[in-house]
């Protein structure tokens, strides 16, 4: 095939047709072609060649150009398309190098390989350019509900004719065991747009709590106007959700706001989710009121909060019990996932059964440690005290609000208290040693010999061993498998060691080691500081 005045508007018209069919730019399929002309070009000239294809957008010519670079005489690698500036001076004034010296070739005859490669290039660029211009239409499309025509199904998953594209709706994304057939209309949550090799891969789903967010969006105006938020979704898909909403507008009550005339705008979304059933809950700052609100239907009598392991007890009446927990523990799980607590229920009477067995313990501990009668030991429990640190370091003079004890008796259990205390920490300190553990642990600032002997009994016998512990590793922590979160015991834990004092001790251990340097922590933490800073003055 030659590249005659016959066929040089073709050319455009090709562009044109193609641009518009694949739904990109002309301008890209013209570049694509004057690339895949200047390949079989330097099929026939020359692989070293710089050749250079130019097609008029006007009437389709095409023009065949030799390029040759203008380079230092030492930098000469291709003599078919560089040139020194001595080369260059017939053809340019004042040559330097970087100039370019082009010549107008013959246009090629395109035979059958080289039409073919030709076309082979073409569709190479077309298709990335369809790919590119799919990928940037729905990356900002993730987080929104979709529209889509059912196309096929391939192996349990969905794929959905989206309009310009095909995405996938996994099979564990559909809700519960709902089927689609070809040309079905189909809702769903872009999930996300990933850029692969294949092309762009939009994810569906219908089981994500954001999917229920956004239907609630489109059926509440308060909510795409912002007066009412979604705080917080949890769902059992195909089953039962809990959503949390708060109004910011005294005068619209957010849960009546989201149910509608009569239910309409709940019945909506049921509807869309297979008749899931959706509990609409007011959001409340306070963790404790929000959680009552969370556990409804249920009724709560009291609420105890445990700020430093993230946990929460709940109590309630014992015929309110297997309503709280709900059928397969669906209800306590929902409203954990919408607090993000890990939640405990008691019936009144196991709550009161282990408030008892800690009032007995702590008395017994009294009674053994210090010597104490029945009364006494029972006496100081009521007050608050639970150990032998409180008592053996507390101010004095909260030992002497306690009815019956004057300066002498308070001297007295301050000091047998202590004693116990020293004791205690002697057994340890000799246990830790026969363990193996070493000076730089034992006398490492932060630790007592209790904890000592307890890393020693796990391996852990010097600061080196110390300082290469995770700080969850010493505190604890929870881990998610399986989708159920799972406590991993920290070495440390059971001494009511937190998170953020793992971190420094461990640090601490690294710094006194030479591993880190401090000035390096400082500089690490003043961009928070500023960041801070500006969020706080709204720059």
């Amino acid at each position: 095939m030659a590249i005659t005045s016959a066929n040089q508007l073709e050319l455009l018209q090709t562009a044109e047709a193609v641009a518009r069919e694949k739904m990109i730019d002309p301008e890209l399929v013209i570049e694509a072609m004057e690339d895949s002309l200047a390949r079989a070009a330097k099929s026939r000239y020359g692989a070293e060649m710089d050749i250079r294809v130019k097609i008029d957008r006007r009437n389709g010519n095409a023009t065949f150009t030799r390029v040759r670079t203008v380079v230092a005489d030492d930098e000469v690698e291709n003599y078919q398309a560089q040139l020194t500036v001595e080369q260059a001076r017939p053809y340019l004034d004042e040559p330097k190098v970087g100039d370019e010296i082009s010549d107008q070739v013959p246009p090629v005859e395109l035979g059958r390989i080289a039409a073919q490669s030709a076309k082979q290039v073409i569709l190479q660029r077309v298709r990335e350019a369809e790919r590119d211009r799919q990928y940037d239409e729905f990356k900002d499309r993730a987080g929104t509900i979709i529209n889509g025509i059912v196309k096929r199904e391939e192996y349990g998953n969905i794929i959905v004719d989206v309009g310009r594209g095909e995405a996938i709706l996994r099979r564990n994304e559909k809700i519960g065991r709902e089927s689609y057939r070809p040309n079905d209309r189909i809702r769903a949550y872009v999930k996300d747009v990933r850029r692969e090799n294949r092309g762009p891969q939009i994810f569906l789903s219908r089981t994500d709590p954001q999917f229920m967010a956004e239907l609630f969006k489109m059926e509440v105006p308060e909510i795409y106007d912002g007066v009412i938020e979604i705080k917080a979704v949890a769902r059992d898909p195909g089953s039962r959700a809990k959503i949390a909403v708060i109004s910011y507008d005294n005068s619209i009550d957010p849960v009546g706001a989201c149910v509608g005339m009569r239910g309409s705008r709940v019945q909506a979304v049921v509807g869309e989710l297979q008749g899931e059933k959706i509990d609409i809950i007011p959001w409340n700052e306070d963790q404790a009121t929000f959680l009552v609100n969370a556990l409804q239907p249920a009724e709560v009598s009291k609420v105890v909060f445990d700020e430093e392991a993230g946990k929460i007890e709940v109590v309630v009446p014992e015929e309110q019990l297997s309503l709280a927990i709900g059928r397969r523990g669906q209800n306590v799980r929902l409203a954990s996932q919408l607090t993000g607590l890990d939640i405990d229920i008691l019936t009144d009477e196991e709550e009161s059964k282990r408030r008892q067995a800690e009032f007995n313990a702590r008395t017994q501990l009294f009674m053994d440690a210090l010597d104490l009668d029945e009364f006494f030991a029972q006496l100081l429990v009521a007050e608050g005290f639970t150990n032998l640190d409180e008592v053996a370091y507390v101010d004095q003079d909260e030992l002497l609000t306690i009815d019956g004890v004057d300066e002498g008796t308070a001297q007295e259990l301050q000091a047998r208290a202590r004693d116990v205390l020293e004791a205690k920490n002697k057994a340890a300190l000799s246990a830790a040693r026969e363990l193996g553990a070493e000076d730089s642990l034992i006398e490492f600032d932060g630790l007592t010999p209790q904890m000592v002997e307890a890393l020693a009994k796990d391996g852990v016998k010097t600061l080196e061993d110390f300082a290469t512990c995770a700080d969850w590793e010493l505190a604890g922590g929870w881990t998610t498998v399986n989708g159920q979160r799972v406590k991993d015991e920290g070495l440390l834990e059971p001494f009511e060691v937190t998170l953020e004092e793992a971190q420094t001790l461990v640090m601490t251990a690294r710094v006194s080691l030479g591993w880190v340097d401090p000035a390096e922590l400082e500089s690490e933490e003043e961009p928070v500081e500023d960041e801070t800073d500006d969020e706080e003055t709204g720059a």
